[in-house]
């Protein structure tokens, strides 16, 4: 395939897709050249091609529009999931001996990482990262380690709260500490306000690395029906909170309200701020992982439910991993109240994050360019999406569920109940394909029937391949299953 029929295809998925609507403007030939790589006339050439197709067509001195009677007609959209609806107690967590099993067996470099929690490493601007680290290296003196002790580089902290003042949001740069990823900020959050035997919200499903967190510490995991769409069910949580015996109250929310993992729910800016003024109420702490926030697809990254905190209670842990600098291990925490807990207790654990890494960071966000690479990530993610969902449509088993989630880069899938996700993770795995079972996103294993989806890496017809042969697969169990119920007993 040529490189414009190439282009001309993506363009056309994100037709069929609905992502690109009748009467939208398609990405102009600047644009379009720019973000993808290729000549003005390769989209020239794509856009000559789906102008004979019908799909779109030129406006004079305007650009191209996607036509407003289609050929043919796309495939319908798959359903959303279903909202969870997880038990009304909670229990000890066991999870991590599958969630080990499931990570082991994917760690192979070649399988199309469906499963994978990163999106993919060609979207980031890893050389100029190299050199600012390189810099930080030439010009590191032991001053600069005693410097990175936590609360950690000054410079960077005062470029993350900068970044949250730019938002909206008011913090304080002495309740923002370093940390080794947005996971040890997280863990440091929740040891500093729960004790052994507590009870700790999280949503349904959750992310697995929350489940294990509290495993480690031996907590209870609390689970709360969450929406697909917009998150945490509120009243449930408020039901919860006044259930709890009060030997035995909740401690903390582990929560994600912007671009849930797995689900990629929303929570709207309402919704958080009632979420915060709820908790506040009862005297809650919200451990609120915000590490998807930047990848989002509309106009304005969406506030955080930190935002809305005047008690000191929201703890905000973001991390450069998923939005600049997979690898580089920097993440933070805006601590509120709970700062000097949380900076005691990285002190007494693992001492400081890297100090070449805080620097390059620092360097980076220092020289500017940061949004234009969020701008162009956001894109590409936006555009995989379509992709993704469009296969999804084409490939699937009747009765899939899917998400249709506003940033990040997951979907979450819910396939007919007798497709046994692990089953299929095993099979895909065999075909070279990694996927994220249902089951390691549930402190008692449910959702065995549903998948978490990466569509976060740019090789389109890879992508589009290895979900047209998990979509066959899926039918495959399913169609299995049928026949099997439907088959007289022998017995």
């Amino acid at each position: 395939m040529k490189r414009y029929e190439r282009h001309a295809d993506a363009i056309a998925q994100l037709i069929h897709s609905g992502a690109l609507r009748p009467g939208d403007r398609v990405p102009s030939v600047r644009e379009a050249s720019r973000t993808r790589g290729i000549s003005p006339s390769t989209v020239f050439e794509a856009y000559y091609l789906l102008e004979a197709q019908g799909l779109i067509h030129a406006r004079p001195r305007s650009g191209y529009y996607v036509s407003a009677r289609l050929p043919g007609t796309a495939e319908a959209r798959p359903a959303e999931p279903l909202p969870s609806q997880p038990a009304a107690t909670s229990t000890g967590v066991a999870i991590s001996d599958l969630v080990f099993e499931v990570l082991g067996l994917a760690r192979d470099r070649d399988l199309v990482p469906l499963g994978s929690a990163f999106p993919g490493l060609e979207l980031f601007p890893l050389e100029r990262l190299a050199r600012c680290l390189a810099s930080g290296m030439r010009k590191l003196d032991p001053w600069n380690i005693v410097q990175s002790l936590p609360p950690g580089d000054e410079r960077l902290r005062q470029q993350i709260a900068l970044r949250y003042g730019v938002h909206g949001t008011a913090v304080d740069v002495e309740e923002i500490i370093i940390t080794n990823g947005a996971m040890e900020a997280l863990n440091l959050c929740l040891e500093a306000v729960t004790q052994p035997g507590d009870v700790v919200v999280v949503e349904s499903p959750t992310f697995y690395a929350a489940l294990q967190a509290l495993e480690r510490l031996n907590l209870q995991a609390l689970e709360i029906a969450t929406h697909p769409r917009d998150g945490i069910d509120l009243a449930a949580l408020a039901e919860a909170l006044e259930r709890q015996p009060p030997h035995q109250p909740i401690k903390a929310c582990w929560l994600m309200p912007s671009f849930q993992n797995p689900l990629g729910s929303l929570m709207p800016e309402g919704k958080k701020r009632e979420l915060v003024a709820l908790l506040a109420h009862h005297g809650v702490p919200l451990i609120e992982d915000d590490v998807y926030g930047e990848l989002h697809f509309g106009p304005q990254r969406p506030p955080p439910a930190k935002a809305f905190d005047t008690e000191g209670l929201v703890m905000h842990c973001s991390s450069f991993s998923k939005s600049l600098a997979p690898g580089y291990r920097v993440g933070w925490v805006a601590a509120g109240r709970q700062a000097t807990a949380v900076q005691r207790l990285k002190l007494m654990t693992t001492l400081s994050a890297a100090t070449p890494s805080q620097q390059a960071l620092s360097e980076y966000l220092a020289q500017g360019g940061y949004d234009r690479h969020l701008r162009a990530l956001r894109r590409s993610l936006e555009q995989q999406q379509a992709i993704a969902l469009a296969a999804v449509a084409q490939h699937f088993p009747r009765g899939t569920r899917v998400s249709r989630p506003e940033g990040g880069y997951f979907l979450w899938v819910e396939l007919p109940p007798p497709v046994n996700a692990l089953e299929l993770h095993r099979l895909a795995l065999q075909q070279g394909i990694s996927l994220a079972p249902g089951q390691i996103f549930s402190a008692d294993q449910r959702f065995a029937h549903c998948v978490r989806i990466n569509y976060g890496h740019p090789a389109q017809h890879r992508l589009q391949a290895a979900l047209a042969t998990v979509g066959q697969l899926a039918t495959r169990l399913a169609m299995g299953a049928a026949e099997h119920q439907a088959s007289p007993n022998c017995y």
